[in-house]
């Protein structure tokens, strides 16, 4: 919402109700009721959301949602799969990331160990600079996984070949 305030220039006084006016099904119902209750001739933004999150998103979600994303780790996933989901859960966990470089940081903190160590020679101070060189590591070391698996079998095939007595001429 607050991107729409900013494109139409929406005024503080407005925002409440331009808001209320995007509400649908239940919600509505919810939002005469509150209206009601608040007992002003107009709720602010600042209230508005207070509300909001309090019915939609009460403490109970949000300490679940702390959690998780405290807990979350690349584990079997991508970078780029990490990133996105470290991405949903930093729109909502503002306390922790509220600068370029807490982001990078804690963004670092969830990636694979082997991926970790290496981009921590680096010392990348923001998000986006991370997240290029940590993406450049795991592709780096998919090329070098493929290329050790390939010399594997050409040793094993080899082996094989001389064991049976088969010799190339």
């Amino acid at each position: 919402m607050d991107r729409s305030f900013e494109l139409v220039r929406l005024g503080e006084e407005h925002k409440s109700v331009y808001a209320a006016y995007f509400l649908k099904g239940e919600a509505i119902y919810w939002w005469d009721l509150v209206k009601a209750l608040e007992e002003v001739r107009q709720v602010t933004w600042t209230r508005f959301k207070e509300l909001f999150l309090e019915k939609y998103y009460p403490r109970y979600m949000q300490r679940q949602m702390e959690m998780k994303f405290l807990e979350l780790k690349q584990g079997s996933m991508t970078v780029l799969e990490y990133e996105k989901k470290f991405t949903e859960f930093t729109r909502f966990m503002t306390k922790y990331v509220n600068t370029d470089e807490k982001k990078a940081q804690r963004f670092q903190q969830g990636l694979e160990y082997w991926i970790r160590d290496r981009v921590s020679m680096f010392e990348i101070g923001t998000y986006a600079g991370v997240v290029q060189k940590v993406t450049l590591i795991e592709s780096n070391g998919a090329q070098s996984k493929k290329e050790r698996d390939i010399k594997k079998r050409n040793v094993f095939h080899q082996k094989e070949r001389s064991e049976s007595g088969y010799q190339q001429d």
